[in-house]
């Protein structure tokens, strides 16, 4: 329980993924969105927005055809 650990280790392919509200965005991401209440965003360990896409379906496409690891944020 007290042992050390390196983070610098840990894969640094993992993003996160997590729904966001439209209503929250921007008012041109807004209009880009359609009739969608929800988008999801795709973040890097650093929390960077990457990618923001119509559904968690093809956000977790996205990170894997990137060579990289999604988890979900709730």
């Amino acid at each position: 329980m007290n042992t050390k650990f390196d983070f610098d280790t840990v894969d640094q392919g993992i993003v996160y993924v997590k729904p966001v509200s439209v209503a929250d965005l921007p008012e041109d991401v807004k209009l880009q969105a359609g009739d969608l209440d929800t988008l999801f965003a795709v973040h890097n360990a650093e929390g960077e927005q990457l990618a923001l896409v119509a559904n968690q379906k093809l956000a977790f496409h996205l990170a894997r055809e990137n060579d990289m690891t999604p988890v979900t944020v709730h």
